[in-house]
This record gives C-alpha cells, sequence and structure tokens, in this order.
C-alpha cells in the first residue's frame, strides 16, 4: 500500500440536470488541474464525453465514433493521460490511459443535438456562465498528452463548489502515508485497472451507506418543516405524498408489490400535466420501457403461437374469432394499449370494440413477427415483395 506509485484521481462534476458531468482544466499542452485556476481565461474547462453521451440513444459502443465526429469540428478531444494517473469510478485500460473530452461549445452541440427539451433547458441553466466565459476559445486539438496535474491535492473548496455548482469531490483519509479516497463515483467498477490505493470494499459500502440515510434524514426533515410551515400550500399534493411515503414504507419492509408499484406510477402520471404528446420525455422514457419489455416477450409469444399451429394445423382457414386469437396468444398488456391507443376504452360497446379486433389482432401479428391469419400472410407477402 505504501508503495503505491500511480496517483489517483477523482473528476470534479457539475449539474448537468438529468446528469452529472465530471471535467478537468486543461491547461497549456501537457497540464491539467482539478480545480478552477485563479487567473481568468488561463485554462480551459473540458468535459468528459462519457458522461455526455450518456442517457442518449447514442449506443456505448458507437461512442468513439460520435467523438471522433465532433473532434474533426474542434469540438472534441482525446487526451491520454501520463500511466502515472488512475480515475476512480472510470473503467479506462492501463495499456491506454485515454480519454475523449468535450469543449463547453462541445457540450451545447451535444445537447441540442442528442437531448430532450428538459435537458438541453439544464444545461442552459448550469452552463452559461463557462460558455460566457470561454466563448473565445480556439478550438480544440485532436488530441493532447498530459503529463503534469498543477494542483496535486486535487480539492475543491467550499467557496467555489457553492458558487458555480461544482460538486465537491468525496472526502480523502489517511492510511499507510498513503491518500486514499474513501467513494467513488461508480460502486460497480470492479476493474483491476481501478482497484488501486483504495479502502476495503466493505469499508466504502458503509461510507457510501452512511452518507445516502443523512441525505434521506435531510429530504424529510425539509419536508416536515415545509408541511410545518406552509400547509395550505401543500394541500393539493398531500395525497400522493402520503401515498408514495406508505409504499416506500413497504419498500423499505420488503412489502411492495406490483400492484402498489402501479398505484405509484398512476398518482405520479396524474399528478400534473407532463407535455405534449410530441415533445414528453415522460412518454418517451414509457414507450421506451415498454417497447423493452414487450420484446422481452417474444420468444415466450412464440411458444404459444407455434403450439397454437400445432393443435390447428387441420382447420388453420376455420380459425376462431380475431377476438379470441388474441386474448390467447398475446399479453393483456398488448391488447389493453391497442385499444386505448385506438380509442377504444371499456366505454365503447362490446360490438364496436370487436369490429375492430381483426386490425388489432393484425398489428400484434406484424409487432411481434408471429404471422397466424391468411391476411396477415398474405399482406406480408406484399409487403416484403415490395
Amino acid at each position: 500500500m505504501s508503495g503505491c506509485s500511480v496517483i489517483p484521481l477523482t473528476l470534479p462534476q457539475r449539474d448537468g440536470g438529468a446528469r452529472r458531468i465530471r471535467f478537468i482544466h486543461l491547461v497549456g499542452l501537457t497540464s491539467f488541474r482539478l480545480t478552477e485556476s485563479t487567473k481568468q481565461g488561463s485554462t480551459i474547462p473540458l468535459y468528459l464525453g462519457a458522461d455526455l453521451l450518456s442517457k442518449t440513444d447514442v449506443r456505448t459502443e458507437n461512442h468513439p465514433r460520435h467523438h471522433a465526429k465532433f473532434a474533426k469540428k474542434g469540438l472534441a478531444t482525446k487526451i491520454t493521460f501520463s500511466s502515472a494517473f488512475r480515475f476512480h469510478g472510470l473503467k479506462v485500460p492501463s495499456a491506454n490511459n485515454s480519454l475523449w473530452f468535450y469543449s463547453i461549445q462541445g457540450l451545447f452541440r451535444v445537447a441540442f443535438e442528442l437531448y430532450s427539451k428538459q435537458d438541453q433547458l439544464a444545461v442552459l441553466e448550469n452552463f452559461q456562465d463557462v460558455w460566457k466565459a470561454q466563448i473565445s476559445d480556439s478550438p480544440l486539438e485532436v488530441s493532447y498528452s498530459l503529463s503534469v496535474q498543477l494542483d496535486p491535492s486535487g480539492s475543491l473548496s467550499q467557496r467555489d463548489s457553492q458558487s458555480k455548482g461544482v460538486i465537491s469531490q468525496p472526502p480523502y483519509c489517511q492510511a499507510d502515508k498513503d491518500v486514499v479516497d474513501v467513494s467513488s463515483m461508480d460502486t460497480a467498477d470492479t476493474s483491476a485497472d481501478h482497484d488501486y490505493c483504495s479502502l476495503p470494499k466493505q469499508s466504502l459500502q458503509s461510507e457510501q451507506r452512511e452518507v445516502v440515510i443523512s441525505t434521506v434524514r435531510q429530504k424529510l426533515h425539509r419536508l416536515d418543516e415545509q408541511f410545518s410551515s406552509e400547509p395550505r400550500s401543500c394541500s393539493e399534493q398531500l395525497e400522493t405524498v402520503l401515498l408514495l411515503l406508505e409504499n416506500i414504507d413497504r419498500y423499505i419492509n420488503g412489502r411492495l408489490e406490483e400492484k402498489d408499484a402501479t398505484e405509484i406510477v398512476l398518482a405520479l402520471l396524474k399528478a400534473k400535466d407532463w407535455g405534449p404528446v410530441y415533445s414528453s420525455s415522460l412518454l418517451t422514457c414509457i414507450g421506451r420501457w415498454l417497447g423493452q419489455q414487450f420484446h422481452a416477450a417474444n420468444s415466450s409469444i412464440s411458444q404459444k403461437v407455434e403450439g397454437f399451429k400445432l393443435q390447428h394445423i387441420e382447420r388453420i382457414s376455420d380459425l376462431p374469432p380475431a377476438e379470441e386469437l388474441a386474448t390467447e396468444l398475446f399479453p393483456e398488456a398488448m391488447r389493453t394499449l391497442l385499444l386505448h391507443w385506438m380509442g377504444l376504452s371499456e366505454d365503447f360497446s362490446l360490438e364496436k370494440r370487436r369490429s375492430e379486433y381483426p386490425i388489432l389482432l393484425l398489428i400484434l401479428e406484424f409487432a411481434n413477427h408471429n404471422l397466424i391469419t391468411g391476411v396477415a400472410h398474405v399482406l406480408y407477402s406484399s409487403l416484403i415483395c415490395r
């Protein structure tokens, strides 16, 4: 432990709305800081590319291609660090100690190309001060090799943290004369390249647990103060708050059931108008989750369809009505989504709903890649011929 030759770094981070964005300050061509420079304009803030592309539709394996695209425009750069530096919470192979970073102009370009409107607004609110200060920066080089850290303590002052919206680095402790980071931004990071100069895992988990418990208590205390000082202003939200707290209690005690989660989700969905359908990040998120769940069910649906075909091989031209087929072969959640999407809620007459079931069945057959009816086979053949 005492012979450790690498320097463990924890990058500072700023609040970027839905994401926390880690950064460094480039000083010249070969050095960097983790803290703000006292001399205005003497450093260039660079933002970690992995954080900028997180929670976007860009798949992780495609990140390097996107970084390279922005690098051609001088908005991103690939920084190779000296082998003496390692990064907590980042899986970086020791043989290739390099990371992609973006300038503030690159950060804004990524935000307006890939983020939702709400996330774009968060970037504007949190980073406009940096953009104004760095508006005259020259384009970045394609790559840099950094070997010198100008602030080896790597600590952020409380004043800097509060004034610039920077989330300060985790606390440090002394062990065997080495500086040890007692928390990590990515607790799942078990890479050997990053398991250096660290406290035992049990100690890390204990520290993190205490921090989380303290934060939860602060938030509950704040709620108590708000209800005590302004009870009337919270009256409309009280039922929803009570529902959430009751189910938090169930969750902590291991008694949360699916029906409880259903009530929570519905309460939050109905809590307010979340915006128009064309720009709703909430609907987009729900749609993505539903699509993933339905896609995961495809294999079990295929098995059910194959079993049905074997049973009806002799009467394939004389199948049951569309409503019976849809009910027998496809999950209720799929049918419910499509029925309400088509405007056929429970308020409509049974005859009206049944008259639309052939269309609903056809959609389910195509969406699940399981053709059953003759109409589906004919239409599918016609479509692929085109």
